[in-house]
């Protein structure tokens, strides 16, 4: 009762392929391959390029890296 031998992970692959079928497990794989390049690039962590989400802000708005400009919503009690 040692390690699966490889019929056991043949088997074991046919039944998922049976379950789950080629097309949603090829999904599958491309949505984890998007993650972990998503995760790659996060990780790498490049400064100096701007957020894909965020415009970047006026020269005119900033005027030192120490300086946070917020907006504030007030909340209507209505």
């Amino acid at each position: 009762m040692g390690s699966l031998s490889i019929w056991h992970w043949v088997i074991v692959l046919v039944i998922v392929m049976l379950v789950f079928g080629t097309k949603k497990l090829g999904n599958i794989g491309g949505d984890i391959g998007k993650a972990v390049k998503g995760f790659k690039d996060g990780v790498k962590g490049d400064d100096d390029a701007p957020a894909a989400n965020t415009p970047p802000a006026a020269p005119s708005q900033v005027a030192d890296k120490s300086t946070i400009d917020v907006e504030t919503k007030e909340k209507s009690k209505f």
